[in-house]
């Protein structure tokens, strides 16, 4: 019997072959916290009364979702993460480096390995052929003690996608109608494998969006073949000698298999208050916005940024409207300034904020005053997730945000 994707990462990191619905320990490449939990986890990490972390150099500690603090508590619990760094020799991604899963891809993760992440995104570097997972700060702990964590191997849905995307559709709407198919629960503890000759054609930072939102249907993990596009995106960050081919067995055995024309793929937006709460972007236009932000680990990569750049070049943003922008890392951030897309943003009326969370977990920089909307690029519009349960959030990609911000209302032209 063959093997999924996420059978086969597994069984190399238990040393056996393994099948979904077993409870395994395996073996973990890379574990990473950020500054919401990385706290908590310092603290059950020295409960545990280990003297060292069981690999340092691939302990990864971030600071990005109050970048920089916004309040001495804050960064009193920033404190506590660098010095951790300094004691054990964890590696850590200080204020301004950019959001962890965009850090993590870039710089940490690659095929085959497995990943460990005290935050429920961490599924983004699933992109990269990997089993990336999010878990509790008390489990990330003890993998940062002693290397290895325990799961169920998950069964997989198999995601096939084929033929070409419409103009303007970007895999944000793919996400959000497959979101808006099978529910904000329909995969719960799932592997999700994305393949089909759409799937193979997309440039990586697309499938970082797909990878990334598979939390939000429930599932643990995001799974797409590394290829030669995964290759290439390792050689333009320094690791090609990292990269291995992995693919899923021929007959592999898939839970169940959703099968996505993608021409049949429209402007999708989520609309308050569950990801799930899916509609076409041109039945909204009655939904007038506050804010438009653009950003995050979802949609946050230079590619991104070029199409909204693109569409705000000789516009402005709406006199009632906010527009925020935030690039997800300090590389991304580079790349924007040297092709000239921030003097675009802010000749068109929009504010850059610097690399990381930001807006999107609502801690700092963006947050909705009582009864305004915004449309965000963002993975979740939970009720209060950027700051106040009275405000409303609308999910879009980068194409629907940009017209929408010139706008001042939800659309797909301008």
């Amino acid at each position: 019997m063959g093997q999924t994707l996420a059978e086969k990462i597994i069984s190399e990191h238990t040393g056996r072959n393994v099948k979904a619905g077993e409870l395994v320990i395996a073996k973990v490449d890379v574990t990473a916290v950020q500054d919401g939990t990385g706290p908590l986890t310092v603290q059950e990490f020295k409960k545990l009364g280990k003297e060292k972390l069981f690999n340092p150099k691939r302990t990864i500690l971030f600071i990005d979702h109050a970048s920089p603090s916004p309040r001495k508590e804050l960064s009193n619990t920033h404190k506590v993460l660098r010095d951790f760094a300094k004691d054990y020799g964890a590696v850590l991604s200080d204020v301004g480096a950019g959001v962890c899963h965009q850090r993590l891809v870039e710089s940490f993760v690659n095929p085959c390995e497995i990943l460990v992440g005290a935050d429920s995104h961490t599924c983004t570097s699933g992109a990269l052929g990997a089993f990336a997972t999010g878990m509790g700060s008390t489990d990330i702990a003890a993998a940062m003690a002693l290397g290895k964590t325990w799961l169920k191997v998950p069964a997989t849905f198999k995601i096939e996608v084929s033929g070409k995307f419409n103009d303007g559709i970007c895999s944000k709407d793919l996400m959000l109608h497959l979101i808006g198919m099978i529910g904000a629960d329909g995969a719960t503890y799932k592997a999700l494998e994305f393949c089909g000759d759409t799937i193979e054609n997309m440039e990586m930072s697309e499938r970082f969006t797909l990878a990334n939102m598979a939390v939000e249907c429930g599932a643990k993990a995001g799974l797409f073949t590394a290829d030669d596009k995964t290759r290439e995106f390792l050689k333009q960050h320094g690791r090609e000698d990292k990269f291995r081919s992995i693919k899923p067995d021929f007959d592999a055995v898939y839970e169940r298999v959703i099968k996505i024309n993608a021409a049949d793929i429209k402007h999708t937006v989520s609309c308050p208050h569950t990801v799930d709460n899916t509609h076409l972007a041109e039945e909204l236009s009655d939904v007038k916005v506050d804010q438009v932000f653009v950003g995050t680990c979802t949609n946050g990569r230079i590619e991104d940024l070029r199409i909204v750049a693109k569409i705000l070049d000789g516009n402005k943003v709406n006199p009632n409207v906010r527009m925020l922008i935030c690039p997800a890392s300090k590389d991304v951030y580079i790349k924007a300034l040297d092709e000239g897309l921030i003097t675009t943003f802010v000749k068109a009326g929009a504010a850059v904020l610097p690399p990381g969370c930001g807006p999107c977990v609502g801690v700092h920089a963006g947050t909705l005053a009582d009864g305004e909307v915004c449309l965000a690029t963002q993975n979740r519009n939970f009720r209060g997730r950027m700051g106040n349960v009275e405000g409303s959030i609308y999910l879009s990609s980068p194409f629907v945000a940009a017209h929408s911000a010139i706008n001042g209302y939800i659309s797909v032209n301008s």
